[in-house]
């Protein structure tokens, strides 16, 4: 068998350990990836910088195989999209089954019975403020930014106020409108003149006092949060927090926004993380892991809040391919393997093996400084951005594929797919601990 194109095999199951051929990036990743760099602008494939990038050719499960024949066990579940597991056979079938009937509709002119199906679903799962009394109303969007956005400009067109209230870290994209929120100066500060000016913003878990003072004068239609932050540091915030801030924001008739978008249907333990805190947010913008490897986003709230969307004319925000038929069918997919598979139970099963496993470390190794996490979600933080990248430089190299991030690069993030088994999970901790402990 040759180290690369056609002749790479293939996974036929989704639940194997580990199992480098090549030392990665092989042959055929560095053919590719020079084909790459000649034909996409710079900046948009930088896992590895100025290095040859990891091509994947196939996923399945928590596996992934690389075009030279390589295979992984995932951490990443693909930024959190895979949390079902790559390539999940009911999500493939319902995709092959809407495919042979209808492959696009006509954006919000004309719908599809999909499309009718998974907004009632999500009007019926996601826990958002006054959905008791009142109906629940779902806005469908393209992908995490997009929600994020239309969470924003939704609290604005409802509230008649200007200004939105983000903290730091965050992450909520990097669309011109999300971007106003995201924290992190790099991605700010190209366009920074272009920004949303009415943004105040304070630390993540701020303590009340300083929230209260935020929403004193009544112009902060939103505030934004992550209940747990996800790409910028993994951080969880303390027991009580988001229900303060929730109080703060319905004293002050501030809208409060939740960014679930990483942490939503399942990565945490509980369907959505704002549920670990009993919060009910006005809105909550969810995606990634709703579509299984499809496109798909939405915001939800109560039918009060989206009803200053109607106009009696065109959408005010839309897009070609919003609440496309595919996606639709994958997200309905998804939300019945989430449920007959057990996975958010899964994901509290898994929190509880990752903490224990992961509680020793910073004690173990020099260059662990603090583990923390919920569920499925753990971020390990290292003493340099230099050590978090060989952490993940050399775990990559003995098959286990995980991020780091962070506004200072020096958390490596472990976000399996819920269905990685016992044995995957301990092999690839076995390989992250013994990158730690050099050689």
């Amino acid at each position: 068998m040759s180290e690369g194109g056609e002749d790479v095999p293939h996974l036929e199951r989704g639940d194997l350990p580990p199992a480098i051929r090549v030392a990665p990036p092989g042959p055929e990743a560095r053919r590719l990836s020079t084909r790459l760099g000649a034909a996409e602008a710079p900046g948009i494939n930088t896992l590895a910088g100025d290095e040859p990038s990891l091509l994947w050719a196939e996923a399945l499960g928590a596996n992934v195989l690389d075009v030279d024949g390589n295979r992984y066990v995932d951490l990443t579940a693909g930024f959190g999209v895979a949390a079902v597991g790559h390539r999940h056979p009911r999500v493939v079938e319902a995709v092959r089954r809407q495919a042979g009937r209808l492959l696009h509709a006509l954006g919000d002119v004309h719908a599809h019975p999909a499309r009718v199906e998974l907004a009632e679903r999500l009007a019926a799962r996601v826990p958002v403020a006054g959905a008791r009394e009142e109906a629940v109303a779902v806005h469908p969007a393209i992908s995490g930014s997009d929600a994020v956005e239309v969470a924003v400009k939704t609290a604005l067109l409802a509230s008649g106020r200007t200004t939105v209230l983000a903290f730091a870290p965050s992450y909520h994209g990097t669309t011109l409108g999300a971007l106003a929120l995201t924290a992190r100066d790099a991605f700010r500060r190209p366009f920074a003149d272009h920004l949303h000016p009415h943004v105040r913003r304070l630390p993540f878990a701020a303590p009340e006092a300083e929230v209260e003072a935020a929403l004193a004068d009544g112009h902060v239609a939103c505030a934004v949060v992550e209940p747990i932050v996800g790409r910028e540091g993994v951080l969880v915030p303390p027991a009580g927090w988001l229900a303060a801030l929730a109080a703060a924001c319905q004293r002050s008739g501030t809208l409060l926004v939740a960014d679930e978008v990483f942490t939503g249907f399942g990565r945490t333990g509980c369907w959505f993380a704002v549920e670990h805190d009993g919060v009910r947010p006005d809105l909550v913008a969810c995606g990634k892991a709703l579509g299984g490897g499809l496109p798909i986003a939405a915001v939800v709230g109560r039918r009060g809040l989206m009803d200053a969307w109607a106009t009696g004319g065109e959408a005010l925000h839309t897009a070609t391919f919003v609440a496309n038929p595919l996606a639709c069918a994958a997200a309905l997919a998804v939300l019945d393997v989430l449920e007959e598979e057990a996975l958010v139970q899964r994901a509290a099963v898994l929190g509880e093996r990752l903490g224990e496993r992961l509680a020793g470390w910073p004690e173990r190794f020099a260059a662990v400084e603090a583990v923390r996490g919920r569920g499925a979600l753990w971020g390990v933080e290292l003493a340099t951005k230099e050590a978090a990248y060989g952490l993940v430089d050399g775990a990559r190299a003995r098959g286990v594929l995980l991020l780091a991030g962070g506004p200072e690069g020096r958390v490596a993030q472990l976000v399996p797919p819920l269905t990685i088994t016992d044995e995957q999970l301990e092999t690839a901790l076995d390989v992250l601990e013994e990158v730690l402990a050099g050689p």
